[in-house]
């Protein structure tokens, strides 16, 4: 692991020796005012060591001092400017109350201000990953959009939170378990994509690397204990195949170039081996070289020298300068049997191209005053990305579309298709033809109504693949279907489709809505055999002020029945009616089929339970027990502030708890009617094993007169939301007529 703070220079006394500090980050970046920048390491210092602030076991005296030069260190090494040199060292006793933006803005000015300010609207992720008490969904979305806002305006308020966000997690390695989970998490789903997609290499892996050590630990230690046990071999190996090549390029006229191994990073390792289905031994580029030339030319030329010296593997070349990826990566990667007969990978680029791989977005960096090669586009095109993204705010206002626009369509693993005209689209790796539909043009997603893939017609719900040639069939009017905004049919998977396909629906009349979410409401409450529910608390329960409103949300694509089913489950599960209870299937603990608890009381027996109003646990927090005085015990996250103080004060009065078992199953009888066909019980069966549905019983009868086949399945689900998941399924085979829940006993539904 990197330790950035160690090598900090200090003076006899144990201090940062400020001006040593100062001359080495001038090895990286041209400082435009040496004393201005000494300046506000001494401030920083300064309110620091002053600061009457209490101190994790885990985190040093005056940390935030040390943190900021820390992430100065990192942005330099990205040859960035002064203010964002000064904002990185300054950022933390600004957000610790230290300090305010009025007297930063005074003292350094407006930019430097500015570019704090932005950085802490970007906490407003760290909200939308673990949500608390109070934080409204409006506030949320607000804090995202004033997050994105100053992400656009100027990229380097990402570059500063990214560092940050590199600290902390380099530092948390003595902090509590939790602790560590949590930041490790955040930055695995939030910061390590944003610095891939702003192709920031550099930064990029080592996230990757150390959230994965705290997400993945046993895995992670395996495969480095792996690595080092080869390492003196793979050294010797790498040393004899550098040379070589070194040896090939003189003898080519290749004067300037550079060669190296390239270390393969654990993440990385962990992930070819958990897609390729293989072992450790079999992952090539373990042995990795990395060339470096000046020209594209002589990209090509080494490797056709690699390739005309040792075999090459096939299907592992991949051209990445005719076709880049979307940050603006470009190499070539190929892999060999090298000397030894031993798999090696090769990646080739120009000195330029590798400067963009670890630098990214940085290395083509433009602000007033400064100016970039004119035919450079990789800052516009990933900045272009956090304007679509806040587009699809603009349009839809879904804060869980937000989400899913970071965590997924910045992932690194991308497909590449193309038009019929040729043209090529990238898109995420899970994306199925309605979603190349929309990619294109709205419209065109809107009339879709088949696909061609390489000439042949697929199903919608296709996924696919790097290289096929998409054809879409469309109609001449029309619109989308509401199917598509299903999830359990498997039609539409990226939030840009789905921000679109919601889009069409808001705008169409709201009496076709209500018409349309009642129809979709009466048939799943039909066929689940569903009575006797207060339709107007049940609308209340999903935040709709009357059922209408309720009919409106469902029709426009705004609210799932999924989410309803959930919400009638939860709201209704309380009735004391024997019959009902079993309809809705109600919470572990409410039925005799049930004998779990949500919560568990270690050592004390079954003891009433409530959540806390102050913290809100939820299942998965880390979680604590408060013997209160006639009420019971009080459950509180592990973090939240009135536990800790009740901790404190009253020890004897806290107990250890911990979630009961949260996937009871519930037996359930369905009956499905279809016209027969051959292979119709296959069709079924295999929907129930993909989906790891308990089957009891099967009985088929099939009238041979009409052609009619009914299957009456007994079967086990932990809820209604499963079970309308899997009617939804099955009402998509061929042939299926309607399927629907039987009563108990086997009587048909009224």
């Amino acid at each position: 692991m990197v330790k950035v703070r160690e090598d900090q220079p200090l003076t006899p006394a144990g201090e940062v020796d400020i001006a040593l500090w100062l001359k080495r980050l001038q090895d990286d970046v041209v400082l435009r005012d040496t004393e201005e920048m000494r300046q506000a390491c001494e401030l920083a210092r300064h309110l620091a060591y002053n600061a009457e602030k209490p101190h994790h076991n885990w985190a040093e005296p005056a940390s935030s001092f040390r943190t900021g030069l820390e992430m100065a260190d990192i942005l330099g090494e990205l040859k960035l400017d002064q203010s964002i040199l000064e904002a990185a060292v300054l950022y933390r006793v600004v957000r610790e109350g230290l300090i305010t933006l009025e007297a930063i803005e005074k003292r350094f000015g407006a930019e430097v201000a500015s570019l704090i300010d932005g950085v802490l609207h970007m906490a407003a992720i760290s909200q939308l990953q673990a949500p608390r008490q109070g934080l409204s969904q409006h506030n949320q979305q607000e804090n995202l959009r004033k997050m994105l806002v100053a992400m656009v305006d100027d990229v380097r308020v990402a570059l500063i939170k990214i560092a940050e966000r590199t600290c902390a997690l380099r530092m948390v390695r003595d902090a509590p378990r939790d602790k560590r989970l949590r930041v490790a998490r955040e930055v695995f789903d939030i910061y390590a994509p944003l610095a891939h997609r702003l192709g920031i290499g550099q930064l990029k892996w080592e996230l990757e690397d150390l959230s994965f050590r705290y997400l993945q630990e046993s895995d992670y230690k395996a495969i480095a204990k792996q690595l080092a046990e080869k390492r003196l071999d793979r050294d010797r190996y790498i040393h004899d195949v550098v040379e070589t090549i070194k040896g090939l390029l003189d003898q080519q006229g290749i004067k300037q170039y550079d060669v190296d191994g390239r270390a393969k990073h654990i993440y990385s390792i962990w992930r070819k081996m958990q897609r390729k289905h293989i072992d450790f031994s079999q992952v090539y580029d373990v042995r990795a070289v990395r060339i470096l030339v000046p020209e594209v030319a002589d990209c090509y030329t080494a490797l056709g020298i690699v390739h005309s010296s040792w075999h090459h593997v096939p299907h592992e070349f991949d051209d990445y300068i005719a076709n880049p990826k979307r940050n603006g990566y470009q190499s070539l990667h190929t892999a060999v049997i090298g000397p030894e007969n031993k798999v090696l990978e090769i990646q080739i680029r120009t000195f330029s191209m590798h400067e963009e791989a670890e630098l990214g977005v940085c290395a083509h960096w433009r602000y007033k005053g400064h100016d970039v090669d004119s035919k450079s586009r990789s800052y516009e095109e990933k900045i272009a990305w956090l304007r679509q993204v806040l587009e699809w705010q603009e349009e839809v206002g879904e804060l869980g579309d937000l989400r899913e626009g970071l965590s997924s369509d910045v992932a690194p693993d991308r497909i590449y298709v193309f038009t019929p005209d040729g043209h090529v689209i990238d898109m995420p790796k899970i994306a199925t033809p309605i979603d190349f539909a929309y990619r294109v043009h709205t419209e065109v997603g809107h009339l879709c109504r088949g696909a061609k893939v390489d000439g042949r017609i697929v199903p919608l719900t296709y996924q696919l693949e790097t290289g096929q040639q998409v054809e879409i069939l469309t109609a001449t009017k029309g619109g989308p279907s509401r199917d598509w905004l299903n999830p359990n049919l498997g039609f539409v998977k990226t939030s840009r489709a789905r921000a679109k396909i919601q889009a069409w629906f808001k705008y169409q009349a709201r009496s076709q809505n209500i018409e349309e979410g009642r129809t979709l409401f009466e048939k799943a409450f039909r066929r689940l055999d569903i009575e006797g529910v207060d339709f107007d608390a049940l609308a209340q329960a999903v935040n709709y002020q009357t059922v209408d409103d309720m009919y409106a949300a469902i029709g426009g694509g705004d609210l799932r029945i999924g989410q309803v089913l959930h919400q009638a489950q939860q709201l209704f599960g309380d009735t004391d009616d024997q019959e009902q209870l079993d309809r809705l299937l109600a919470k572990p603990g409410r039925s005799s089929k049930a004998a779990v608890d949500d919560i568990t009381v270690l050592g004390v027996g079954n003891l009433k339970t409530s959540m806390a109003n102050c913290c809100h646990p939820v299942p998965g927090d880390q979680i604590v027990g408060y013997i209160t005085q006639g009420r019971g015990v009080t459950i509180h996250r592990q973090d939240c502030p009135n536990i800790l103080q009740l901790r404190a004060e009253e020890p004897r009065r806290i107990v250890d708890v911990e979630w009961g078992n949260a996937s009871a199953q519930y037996p359930v009888d369905i009956e499905i009617e279809a016209w027969d066909r051959s292979g119709l019980l296959r069709d079924v069966t295999h929907i129930l094993t993909s989906d790891r549905i308990n089957v009891l019983s099967v009985n088929t009868l099939t009238d041979k007169h009409d052609n009619l086949a009914r299957m009456k399945i007994t079967l086990e689900v932990d809820g209604l939301e499963a079970l309308e998941r899997i009617f939804s399924r099955i009402q998509q085979l061929p042939n299926v007529i309607d399927v629907k829940r039987l009563r108990s006993g086997g009587g048909k539904t009224a």
